[in-house]
């Protein structure tokens, strides 16, 4: 008979047994996928209360080598959720473990456990010796509660490093719900599910660390790009600001083609990512290129040079009239070449500066004063050469079309140096994102002329972004930033030449975007009235 009562209950332990392990398991599966951190911390306590049965707990972390605060608090009988997914923040203060002196906390139970590691299992709070429960008692006091049994565990990490405390308060009988002691069992499952939770959480962190790094790093090649030129600084920091704000309005947007639209966390922050990363290729750009701030510059502006042939003319032009009987006619042929001399210089100092257009007639009198001539070490020689009629008859900005060839280049360089990098599957669209926003929706944008169809919504949005940002920069080398209303009204006729996305336009335009830019980017003076109902299509 005895055999048989032992065989039952060792049958009845296995099963148990059988059972918590089951429980431990799908606890672990459920913690190891969850994300948010205040949502992983509450599923640890109210875990480990459904495990022990206990009618309150509260979770503590490490925050340095001198605190633990509360993360999450929970009693059920009075109703009390603190922390995690609840909108009550805790407000308890941080416990100390160590007094100003240095001396460690063994007065306070949770201060106590984060120094020792111990498991501390008190029956009843108010018959225990060695622990000061006079801030239990005072709560107990105000609530109308009784707290009674203690169970009080380390969380320690794969490198037995103590990261956080868990405490639990008066479990509860199983049948007539009466305040117990918590038992051995309840001590050990609730041990276990302590040391699954504390690697977990390390591993979550380490994640999180890990993440940080990453983005501190492409922080710090996005500022080492705009710190390259004096006049992109800012830009990469910028874009990706307005382009995650125009990723926050489509998810907002309630109308239009993107209605249905809804970008998880994961997809944000692979768009955040590649904003960030959209110029890397720039590293390669020599500076003298990004830096041309005119049409005639290299190391240096070049303008000096013909400044003194123009010199040398007037000084020539002066001597043949010295030399002259100095007649009227000869000092008003005189005093006409010198101000037509002065009026040549004046235009091509005019000129270098560059321009978003040049017309073809000041194009045609470039050529015309280059093919002046000059006297140089006794030999005569034209006023300009080839290269500066070449630089001198750009007709948009400063730069001539191979010095544009290798700016655009970035984007190849872009996409080639981000595809070497061995992105987590959450990322593995960074390159094309990034590379994409000098694609436009009618095929003809660079490098690989993509088409809307072709190109994804993430480089649809940030394509907006980089061309708004570089119309209204103040800091650029050839211009002065654009007002609100032109940088507006030169996006509405990109939008009508198929260039962006006009329904991410409209979504720009309704929810007022370029406003919310503006007030934190741009000069008081160049924020003017823009007309919304000007750039809605009808």
């Amino acid at each position: 008979m005895n055999r048989d009562l032992e065989a039952q209950s060792q049958t009845l332990h296995i099963k148990t047994l059988e059972k918590d392990i089951r429980k431990l398991t799908n606890i672990s599966i459920a913690l190891s996928k969850e994300k948010d951190r205040n949502k992983l911390l509450e599923m640890i306590l109210i875990e480990a209360k459904t495990l022990s049965n206990a009618d309150g707990g509260t979770l503590y972390m490490k925050e340095n080598n001198n605190e633990i605060s509360f993360e999450i608090v929970m009693t059920d009988s009075l109703n009390i959720h603190m922390g995690g997914s609840s909108k009550e923040k805790v407000t308890f203060p941080n416990l100390k473990l160590h007094d100003d002196n240095g001396n460690p906390n063994i007065t306070q139970i949770a201060p106590y456990v984060a120094l020792t590691g111990e498991i501390i299992n008190i029956p009843d709070a108010y018959k225990a010796e060695g622990f000061d429960f006079s801030g239990t008692r005072a709560f107990d006091k105000m609530t109308n509660y009784r707290s009674k049994s203690f169970l009080t565990l380390p969380l320690r990490n794969h490198e037995d490093e103590i990261i956080g405390v868990l405490q639990l308060i008066n479990a509860r009988d199983d049948i007539s719900n009466e305040i117990i002691p918590f038992n051995p069992h309840s001590e050990s499952i609730v041990s276990a599910l302590a040391s699954q939770a504390a690697i977990t959480l390390t591993n979550k962190n380490l994640v999180q660390d890990l993440r940080t790094l990453f983005e501190s790093f492409i922080k710090v090649i996005a500022g080492a790009i705009d710190k390259k030129s004096p006049y992109t600084g800012g830009h990469c920091q910028r874009v990706p600001v307005l382009t995650m704000a125009i990723a926050d309005a489509v998810n907002k947007t309630d109308n239009g083609i993107y209605k249905d639209i809804n970008l998880n966390n994961e997809e944000l922050y692979e768009l955040h990512i590649a904003s960030w990363l959209h110029d890397a290729g720039k590293v390669t750009i020599p500076e003298y290129v990004v830096d041309k701030a005119t049409k005639l510059e290299t190391i240096h502006d070049r303008i000096t040079q013909v400044e003194y042939r123009f010199e040398v003319l007037k000084r020539d032009a002066e001597i043949t009239f010295l030399k002259s009987k100095q007649s009227n006619s000869d000092k008003k042929a005189f005093e006409e070449k010198i101000r037509k001399i002065d009026d040549d210089i004046t235009f091509l100092k005019k000129t270098n500066i560059g321009s978003e257009f040049m017309s073809q007639d000041l194009i045609d009198r470039v050529v015309k004063i280059s093919q002046m001539k000059w006297i140089h070490n006794g030999q005569e020689q034209p006023l300009l050469t080839d290269d500066e009629v070449k630089n001198l008859t750009i007709t948009h900005g400063t730069l001539t079309k191979e010095e544009r060839d290798v700016i655009n280049s970035h984007v190849s360089v872009t996409i080639e140096m981000l595809k070497e990098l061995p992105y987590p599957k959450n990322l593995k669209n960074v390159p094309e994102i990034a590379g994409g926003h000098h694609e436009k929706m009618d095929g003809t944008g660079y490098p690989n002329g993509l088409k809307r169809d072709e190109m994804s919504l993430g480089a649809r949005m940030m394509a907006i972004a980089d061309i708004f940002e570089a119309l209204t920069a103040y800091d650029r080398p050839y211009k002065k930033g654009k007002s609100l209303s032109e940088a507006m009204r030169i996006l509405a006729s990109m939008r009508d030449k198929n260039h962006i996305d006009p329904d991410l336009f409209d979504i720009f335009v309704n929810q007022e975007l370029y406003m919310d830019y503006a007030r934190k980017f741009l000069e008081p003076n160049q924020i003017d009235k823009v007309i919304k109902d000007d750039y809605i299509r009808l």
